[in-house]
């Protein structure tokens, strides 16, 4: 399954994303970030739908909780920065 993962510098800050977003009916999930993507120790994220991303950034954007980083999931199971313009 393909999804997407929202880096966050703290869990209040996941915490925050996460319910902006449940707020604008889109489904998010709060984890620690895996260890392959996580620079800043430990850090979390909200994990999205793949479907659902360009909603989400207009959502955070709006509620001035713009993300850190964001990556894709590979189908080996890593993980790919996006490019977020």
């Amino acid at each position: 399954m393909v999804y997407y993962l929202i880096i966050c510098r703290s869990l209040t800050y996941a915490q925050r994303t996460a319910a902006a977003l449940e707020r604008a009916a889109i489904t998010a999930h709060i984890m620690r970030s895996p260890k392959s993507v996580a620079t800043k120790g430990c850090s979390h994220a909200v994990k999205i739908s793949q479907r659902r991303l360009a909603d989400a950034l207009v959502v955070l954007r709006r509620a001035g909780l713009p993300p850190d980083r964001v990556y894709i999931t590979q189908g080996d199971g890593s993980y790919k920065e996006v490019e977020l313009y």
